[in-house]
């Protein structure tokens, strides 16, 4: 079964179970701290999760795309991604447990034709903070799941929480069993040596963790949901890898025919990065040397260098672009809509990284000088990391010169040096999570009202062509990208911020009116990626100033939100600027 067969099935089946579709949220999110990229399925959604009413009910259903960095190291191997799509299903205070696990249980087996003995499933084993989760355990047995099929885990295997505080609670995972043989008497679906792939993940939300470590009661009680579709479409295809699969089997092809060189892993890095690549850059990304900017251009330019690698001229990138969109534009019709704007931003980025090696090269041979004067042999892992770390010179391009000239490089002292930055990526990465994806108190709720006055008192000084191109929101200031070809002057700003500060004195009324979203056209709204919208959106009113399409939340007034003032505005990417704001009090 094709990926777009599983996905079109799911989206039918909870239609058929009373939930609306809606549609996928971009991969750059709007107005959210916590993350760079969209992340999961439940993101977007968290206002609605925390009980603010959404436009199309309580229950929901999507396809959402994703994109996690974390393992972009790891990727080359027979599993990791960086981008990936989620099926998911939500109920925002609808049914609960057992509903969840019904629905779950009849896609897989009636739908999907899983057979009941392939399916394994794992509940919470209970702590001091929630009771051991019997009452999934026992509605998996009511479906037909048998007790030796059933296990118990912790919080570090079956507690769900985004970040470090918001919304959490205990999950049903289930597994399906590949059929490989155990590695030990005491396999189980914890282990990590293939024979058990977790395929779902149901989360039963009842609880809200605090910055004080302690958790309450949520009001509200949720389900979230979420299905890897490559996992269960390389599983349903009795395929090894998702490469394997339908989603990169003609890129792989091209490769293996392009290359003079074999190499399976550099052949998976090259088609991972160039659909990751594909689908920022349709949902609006740019390279930059900055947050999204700079992981977008880090997985081009970790593409081109295994494209290097398997000795594939770089003329075909081009060719091999264009492919890949034919072969996934029934899945993602925006990457024919863009493929120009793919096209040239992925080759203006090759161009530039080509030069970049060449600077590359240039201090190699000053390091090389340098080493012969002093008669070293070995190259200091210190130099080995610059080079990479500055110039983008890969190791093993360094590692092959130095060959070439006789000589060695200190691979002890740049792994380790590689492993701290690694560490350090990690954690940034972790920090933008750390806000917690429910991190809406009454600052960051002042800068969400902040970003629709800035975005109006931009397009009123500069035109109707600005457009806003993301945000970024924490409890001590906004930051805000949007079109514009220049550089504002210092009379553009300050009229900007005078405009703002007028509509926060006035004390504007805030309203927000429920409506189609062909209706919030007419009234002149402005909506933001604008595929991305339901049947039904949001509409949040300030006085007679701003009109935007938006999840919220947002002040009542703004009269409290206290005195807006532009601390930077600067260059995002190309033809994209970025303002930095606070709110004092």
């Amino acid at each position: 079964m094709k990926a777009i067969e599983i996905r079109n099935k799911y989206l039918n089946f909870f239609k058929n179970h009373n939930h609306k579709i809606i549609p996928s949220a971009p991969l750059i999110p709007e107005n959210d701290p916590s993350v760079l990229f969209t992340t999961a399925g439940m993101q977007p959604l968290v206002p609605y999760l925390l009980g603010e009413k959404h436009p199309e009910g309580k229950r929901l259903a999507d396809f959402q795309k994703c994109l996690r960095t974390v393992d972009i190291d790891e990727v080359g191997d027979n599993r990791h991604l960086t981008y990936f799509e989620m099926l998911g299903n939500w109920s925002l205070g609808d049914y609960f447990k057992d509903e969840s696990i019904h629905m779950s249980f009849e896609f897989l087996t009636k739908e999907l034709q899983i057979p009941v003995e392939k399916l394994f499933v794992t509940c919470f084993a209970g702590d001091e903070d929630c009771a051991k989760d019997e009452v999934s355990a026992n509605i998996w047995k009511e479906v037909g799941i048998t007790e030796d099929h059933i296990y118990y885990y912790g919080k570090e295997d079956n507690w769900w929480i985004a970040g470090e505080e918001g919304p959490c609670g205990p999950d049903t995972e289930i597994f399906y069993d590949t059929g490989k043989p155990a590695c030990s008497a005491d396999c189980q679906p914890s282990c990590d040596c293939g024979k058990y792939v977790e395929i779902w993940n149901n989360v039963f939300m009842e609880f809200f963790k605090e910055k004080d470590g302690t958790y309450r009661k949520l009001e509200q009680k949720n389900v979230d949901t979420g299905l890897g579709l490559e996992r269960m479409a390389m599983l349903l295809q009795g395929k090894e890898t998702p490469f394997d699969t339908e989603i990169f089997e003609p890129i792989m092809k091209k490769l293996q025919e392009l290359q003079k060189i074999d190499n399976i892993q550099s052949r998976r890095i090259v088609a991972e990065h160039l659909r990751s690549s594909m689908m920022i850059i349709a949902d609006g990304g740019r390279p930059s040397n900055i947050d999204r900017g700079y992981v977008l251009r880090r997985l081009i330019r970790r593409m081109i260098r295994h494209l290097n690698k398997l000795q594939i001229d770089l003329v075909n990138l081009e060719e091999l672009i264009k492919l890949n969109i034919d072969n996934l534009k029934e899945m993602y019709p925006e990457l024919e809509k863009n493929k120009e704007t793919i096209i040239s931003v992925i080759i203006e980025e090759k161009e530039k990284f080509v030069k970049t090696l060449a600077h590359g090269e240039k201090e190699f041979e000053k390091e090389m000088k340098k080493m012969h004067q002093e008669g070293k042999k070995e190259i200091d892992g210190k130099v080995v990391f610059k080079l990479y770390d500055t110039y983008g010179f890969p190791p093993e391009v360094t590692k092959e010169l130095a060959s070439e000239n006789g000589m060695t490089i200190d691979q002890k002292g740049f792994d380790e040096l590689f492993k701290k930055h690694q560490e350090k990526s990690r954690l940034g990465s972790e920090q933008k999570f750390k806000g917690g994806l429910a991190d809406q108190n009454e600052k960051t709720i002042s800068y969400h009202t902040a970003t629709h006055l800035l975005h109006q008192a931009l397009r009123e000084v500069l035109g109707d062509h600005v457009k806003q191109c993301g945000s970024n929101i924490t409890e001590e200031r906004l930051r805000f990208d949007f079109t514009h070809p220049q550089k504002m002057t210092k009379e553009e700003i300050q009229k900007v911020e005078d405009l703002v500060n007028e509509q926060i004195k006035k004390d504007l009324k805030v309203t927000c009116e429920e409506m189609s979203y062909e209706d919030a056209k007419k009234t002149g709204a402005i909506g933001l990626f604008t595929d991305k919208y339901g049947d039904r959106v949001k509409v949040y009113t300030i006085g007679d100033f701003s009109k935007e399409i938006c999840g919220g939340p947002h002040v009542t007034h703004t009269g409290d939100m206290g005195t807006f003032k532009i601390k930077k505005e600067e260059s995002s990417s190309s033809g994209v600027r970025r303002i930095k704001a606070v709110l004092i009090k």
